[in-house]
């Protein structure tokens, strides 16, 4: 059985990971699957529990910058990248850094490390006072909807993990953005809680990875955050034995059950609600569930990428 721990827990939460224990915890973009980054064990029991293949690399959480930079190399754009959009729903894969001691495991092999600091402050007071840095993929099994409450951790991994952190709801909803430095041009590995423009004001144009490439980061396999529920995009008309994921004023009528991420049409608000609505519509006996049309911009380009995912079969 998973302890159900509330947010005063912290240094019982930071104990469990310090014995290469899994712990759950909230961030700001979903929660996250904590477990001392530096322990080979710790983190293969990461894959145990999410079911994960070994070769999709996870992303390093850590408390401030500096702890990011004795794990990996920093450029002038990391470096200005960081200062402005840390803490925050931002990864970027870097250079490894000699002697680092994160385990190859956690980033597949690979001589780059995918690192964030999460802007939740429980998040990185555990991290602070587990006195590591963790690494932390979502906190569901591999594939599946991405967790945005403690709830939804229990209902994927109880009995999996030896505790949950409970902090309430994800403000953001929506995975990290991931950007890899590595090489001499910026590449938009994952869309996610950080715009794409905000990043392109600041660097210039921004390459996207080629569908189908090897994984350098979470969230790149096409297959990814998938309900059971077979998933049908661009609806404009919904049948009546299917669910629909509404966007926006006036949604088609005479689907079995309605979820509307955003009634206005607020991108922001239907990211932070788009793993609830699945999960949520994802109970249902219904056939199928029919996904609205959503603008390709601003967070519009995460949400669309992780429904496109959620619809590969």
């Amino acid at each position: 059985m998973t302890l159900h721990l509330p947010a005063t827990a912290i240094d019982e939460a930071a104990a469990l990971l310090r014995r290469g224990e899994l712990v759950a915890f909230p961030t700001e973009t979903v929660y996250g699957l904590g477990a001392d980054a530096g322990d080979d064990r710790a983190v293969a029991a990461i894959f145990a529990a999410k079911d994960r293949p070994r070769f999709n690399p996870l992303i390093v959480h850590v408390a401030d910058p500096g702890d990011a930079q004795r794990l990996a190399r920093f450029d002038e754009r990391a470096s200005l990248l960081a200062a402005r959009f840390w803490p925050g729903p931002l990864s970027l894969v870097l250079p490894r850094a000699e002697r680092c001691p994160v385990s190859l495991l956690a980033s597949a092999g690979l001589d780059t490390l995918a690192v964030r600091m999460p802007a939740h402050a429980l998040a990185r007071e555990l991290i602070r006072r587990a006195g590591r840095p963790l690494a932390a993929p979502s906190a569901n099994r591999s594939g599946r909807v991405s967790p945005t409450t403690a709830a939804h951790v229990a209902a994927e991994l109880d009995g999996r993990i030896a505790a949950i952190l409970d902090g309430g709801p994800c403000a953001v909803g929506l995975e990290s953005t991931v950007l890899d430095l590595s090489g001499p041009r910026p590449r938009l590995l994952r869309p996610g809680g950080l715009p794409l423009e905000a990043l392109e004001a600041m660097l210039g144009p921004v390459e996207r990875a080629a569908a189908g490439e090897t994984p350098r980061a979470p969230g790149m396999l096409a297959s990814h955050y998938a309900p059971a529920l077979a998933v049908r995009l661009g609806a404009t008309a919904v049948a009546p034995d299917e669910a629909l994921l509404a966007f926006g004023p006036n949604p088609p009528r005479g689907a079995m059950r309605t979820i509307n991420l955003s009634e206005g049409g607020d991108l922001i608000e239907a990211a932070a609600n788009l793993f609830a609505a699945l999960r949520a519509l994802d109970r249902t006996d219904c056939a199928a569930i029919a996904v609205m049309p959503i603008p390709e911009l601003g967070l519009g380009l995460a949400i669309n990428d992780r429904l496109r995912r959620a619809a590969e079969r």
